[in-house]
C-alpha cells in the first residue's frame, strides 16, 4: 500500500496506464511543456480591459465522502473552469459562479495562477507551503471575495512567491488557504500572514496555521498507510 501510495504522489500523474517507458515519458513531458507554453499565450486581455500583471485559472472540486482519496482521484475531480488576463475576464467569470458559502458537500474553489495546478506536486509548488485559516460557517463568501481580490490586486507585495488560494467547504467549517512557492523563506511568510490579518479583517483570536506541503504529503500518507492496513478502502 506503501508503494502505490508513492507512486501516487510521484509527480507522474499524466499517465494513468502503469509506467511507460522512459522515451515515451520524455516525449510526454516535452509534450506538457509545449501545452503548458501555448496554454500561457491563450489568454489575453480584451481590447481596453485592465490587464492583471499574472494570467489566473480558476478550478472547482468536488469529493463524495467516504469514497477512498488518492492523489490521482484527486486530479480526476478537479475541473478547470477557466483562465482570465484582466479585470474585467475575472469579473465575468466570478459574477456566474456561486460563492462559496452557498456550496453544499466538500467542495473547493481554488484560483491559481495559469499554468500552476492546484497540487502539491506541482514544480511551483512542491517546495513552498500555505496559510490556513479555519472559519466559521456564514465568512467564507466574504472572506474569498477578499483574498483573491487582494491577490490579483498584488497587495501581497511578495514578488513572484505567491501560487494560488483554495477555499474549501467542509461540513462543520470553511477553511481558506493561501499558497506560496518557498516554505523557508520566513519573511515572506510573516509578510503574508500580516496581510492576510488586514485583508481579511479577521478578529484576533483567529488561528492562523502555516503548514509545509511536504508536511501535508507527510500526513496524507500516513493517514492512508494506516487507514490501508487496517484493511479500510
Amino acid at each position: 500500500a506503501r508503494n502505490s501510495l508513492k507512486d501516487d504522489d510521484s509527480g507522474d500523474h499524466d499517465q494513468d496506464q502503469g509506467s511507460p517507458k522512459d522515451s515515451e515519458k520524455e516525449k510526454t513531458e516535452d509534450e506538457d511543456k509545449e501545452q503548458n507554453t501555448s496554454k500561457k499565450k491563450m489568454v489575453v486581455p480584451g481590447a481596453g480591459e485592465h490587464p492583471l500583471q499574472y494570467n489566473y485559472t480558476f478550478w472547482y472540486s468536488r469529493r463524495t465522502p467516504g469514497r477512498p482519496a488518492s492523489t490521482q482521484s484527486y486530479e480526476q475531480n478537479i475541473k478547470q473552469i477557466g483562465s482570465f488576463a484582466s479585470v474585467e475576464q475575472f469579473w465575468r467569470f466570478y459574477s456566474h459562479m456561486i460563492r462559496p458559502g452557498d456550496l453544499t458537500g466538500h467542495s473547493d474553489f481554488h484560483l491559481f495562477k495559469e499554468g500552476i495546478k492546484p497540487m502539491w506536486e506541482d514544480d511551483a509548488n512542491k517546495m513552498g507551503g500555505k496559510w490556513i485559516i479555519r472559519l466559521r460557517k456564514g465568512l467564507a463568501s466574504r472572506c474569498w471575495e477578499n483574498l483573491i481580490l487582494a491577490m490579483l490586486g498584488e497587495q501581497f507585495m511578495v514578488g513572484e512567491e505567491i501560487c494560488g488560494a483554495v477555499v474549501s467547504v467542509r461540513f462543520q467549517e470553511d477553511i481558506i488557504s493561501i499558497w506560496n512557492k518557498t516554505a523557508s523563506d520566513q519573511a515572506t511568510t510573516a509578510r503574508i500572514r500580516d496581510t492576510l490579518r488586514r485583508v481579511l479583517n479577521l478578529p484576533p483570536n483567529t488561528i492562523m496555521e502555516y503548514k509545509t506541503h511536504t508536511d501535508s504529503i507527510k500526513a496524507w500518507e500516513d493517514f492512508h498507510g494506516l487507514v490501508n492496513a487496517s484493511g479500510g478502502r
